[in-house]
């Protein structure tokens, strides 16, 4: 859960409804390992990281560049690392919940153990939600019983559903070719991948990672 080496310090944050203060966990990070969906203390506010970009310039220092939204007021803030620079994340209350469905309203998730159903806001899943599957398990991060952040898995797999032809003589070194997933998203995949295929991708970028075993 925390990083080898950094200790977790415990914090306090606002008031439950049933009048208990709620009790949090803050450990120190490297800038570099934040990931979009992360919870940071900053200057005593709790934030969700929106978009995490590590840029390593050809001439300078390497810094990471985190764009933010305060849980208190929902203002966006803009903050940036060096990339071995410590920062506060922030454990909130975590659950598994499945994904069922999209409205108007949202995504609709659902507690597997109680069966509750939670719907997020489009706008906090962001672009990511492309890559929602029915029953998909993912983490919902919770302040004071409010949905502040979701995790997707790591992976997920998709069919292809068109891809360039496979041309004799082409070997798994050559160049990637595009492709299309079921979900509409682009890809770039090994020459011998054809329509109809079953691929498995990295939720994050979005990049090819392997022919599914299924």
């Amino acid at each position: 859960m925390y990083q080898p080496g950094f200790e977790p310090r415990r914090g306090t944050c606002g008031f439950c409804s049933d009048g208990i203060t709620e009790v949090l966990i803050v450990a120190k990070i490297i800038a570099s390992s934040v990931r979009k969906g992360n919870v940071l203390e900053i200057d005593g506010k709790l934030c969700v990281v929106m978009k995490a970009e590590n840029i390593h310039p050809g001439k300078g220092t390497p810094v990471t560049h985190l764009d933010m939204r305060r849980i208190a007021d929902g203002v966006k803030i803009t903050e940036r690392y060096r990339t071995t620079e410590q920062v506060e994340r922030a454990y909130l209350d975590e659950k598994i919940y499945n994904y069922l469905y999209e409205d108007d309203t949202g995504f609709t998730f659902m507690e597997p153990e109680t069966f509750d159903q939670i719907t997020l806001p489009k706008d906090l899943v962001g672009e990511q939600a492309v890559y929602l599957q029915e029953n998909m398990p993912c983490t919902i991060m919770l302040h004071e019983g409010v949905p502040v952040s979701i995790e997707l898995p790591q992976r997920a797999t998709f069919e292809i559903v068109e891809a360039d032809p496979v041309v004799k003589g082409q070997t798994a070194s050559s160049s990637y070719k595009p492709a299309i997933l079921s979900n509409g998203q682009r890809v770039m995949v090994p020459p011998h991948i054809s329509a109809g295929t079953r691929v498995v991708v990295m939720i994050e970028d979005g990049s090819y990672v392997e022919r599914a075993k299924d």
